[in-house]
């Protein structure tokens, strides 16, 4: 969205740059390149992003800007990439869609970001994506399972990361189906995208028919008791989430208290068993959440050399901060824009780190490699199932890779550690 401040400082802008070209002046060597490329120098890199650090996401998802900030600071100590430290600038946006817009605009117009990197949230991100288009900034690796995001066609700067959340209710809903046979599922979701999103991929493998209930909510309300009287009067054996963490923890809690404990199968979003584990309380979680049943597509567990890496990470860079699946996202991604730039060269530009990300040659660090290309700007299409036994949440060895609703069983293929978790070109 174009603001008339932009417009006017835009002009203003142009109107100088026409005054210092007829005064004849040239800039010092070095800068030209800067001022074409914005958030470029000799030795840095600046980019930026907008998140929830307040309001009723942060709790859990603050701690994923924290983390990459942390991945960041690991790679600067390392020499950067391509001999350049990246800068990373955190806007909080509470969560509120005008507040996103606003923090967005300062990132381009006045901090001169070479790019926005993991902006979180669907209704969020959804005010901004096309004032980042006709921007022409690179808009990378968006925290939702939008659909929305990958259209080359209409937003050719912008690239997914999370598995889409039709992705994600197809497998959740396979697994039900090859678990739990016979069983009355249910969904609730957040009124937007991302409830929506998972509702078409449950239809997509059991058909709108084989749902018993279907509720939503609003992030606006903290109260779900009548969402959860109504699955409860429904007979509801298996219910499907799309909620984030906050109102997962509502959701089971207010099921508790209605002396109902149905099976709870849960969207990557919303499944973070430490950040739940916050919200119940140790006792209540163990009991509440055994069982619980949820997708995820990067590294996790003791297994994994990353996860092994990001603890390291954590323990120097983020002061030790609690290590949750959204500290390995916050990392994660911090590593797939490391792997970006790297591949952008040596002189890197808005075109060709666009180019880099589209080749086919940026991997990521998930379970599955991803697969960016020209038509292709959407995050991980494969996802795998995590359940929680005796506290512990980890990957059952089930690996699903959905397309257009498809169902089918693979094997996972983690891409390798390599060069400590630091890109090279």
């Amino acid at each position: 969205m174009r603001t008339p401040a932009k417009t006017s400082r835009t002009a203003a802008a142009l109107a100088v740059a026409a005054a210092l070209g007829l005064a004849g002046c040239t800039a010092p060597e070095g800068e030209e390149e800067a001022a074409a490329t914005p958030g470029v120098t000799d030795d840095t890199v600046t980019i930026g992003t907008h998140q929830p650090l307040t309001g009723p996401a942060a709790a859990g998802y603050s701690a994923v800007s924290a983390a990459t900030s942390a991945y960041f600071a690991y790679v600067n100590d390392h020499g950067g990439v391509n001999g350049r430290a990246i800068e990373y600038l955190v806007k909080d946006d509470g969560y509120e869609p005008q507040r996103t817009n606003e923090v967005v605009t300062e990132l381009v117009e006045d901090d001169q970001v070479l790019a926005v990197v993991n902006g979180l949230g669907t209704p969020t991100h959804s005010v901004v994506l096309d004032y980042l288009a006709e921007e022409g900034v690179p808009d990378l690796f968006i925290a939702s399972g939008s659909r929305v995001w990958n259209q080359p066609a209409l937003y050719p700067n912008a690239f997914g990361y999370n598995a889409e959340y039709t992705t994600e209710g197809a497998a959740l809903a396979q697994y039900a189906m090859e678990r739990e046979p016979g069983a009355t599922v249910c969904v609730l979701g957040q009124n937007d995208d991302y409830g929506e999103g998972l509702l078409e991929g449950v239809e997509a493998v059991m058909g709108s028919n084989e749902i018993t209930e279907i509720q939503t909510y609003t992030t606006a309300s903290q109260d779900l008791t009548d969402q959860i009287g109504t699955l409860k009067a429904a007979g509801c054996e298996v219910n499907i989430l799309a909620t984030i963490n906050g109102y997962t923890a509502l959701a089971v809690g207010t099921a508790a208290q209605m002396d109902w404990a149905p099976k709870w199968y849960v969207s990557s979003s919303g499944a973070d068993y430490p950040t739940l584990v916050g919200h119940l309380g140790e006792e209540a979680a163990a009991q509440l959440l055994e069982g619980m049943v949820c997708v995820n597509f990067l590294p996790f567990g003791s297994g994994s050399e990353w996860t092994a890496l990001f603890e390291q990470i954590n323990d120097e860079y983020n002061e030790g901060a609690p290590f949750t699946a959204n500290t390995v996202l916050g990392m994660s991604v911090g590593y797939l824009f490391a792997e970006a730039l790297a591949k952008a060269g040596d002189e890197p530009t808005r075109e060709s780190l666009i180019a880099a990300v589209e080749s086919g040659a940026v991997l990521g660090n998930g379970i599955v490699p991803l697969a960016f290309s020209e038509t292709n700007h959407g995050g991980y299409g494969t996802v795998g199932i995590m359940t929680v036994e005796d506290g512990v949440q980890d990957y059952s060895g089930t690996t699903y890779e959905v397309e257009v609703g498809h169902v089918s069983a693979v094997e996972a293929a983690p891409v390798p550690l390599a060069n400590g978790g630091i890109p090279t070109g």
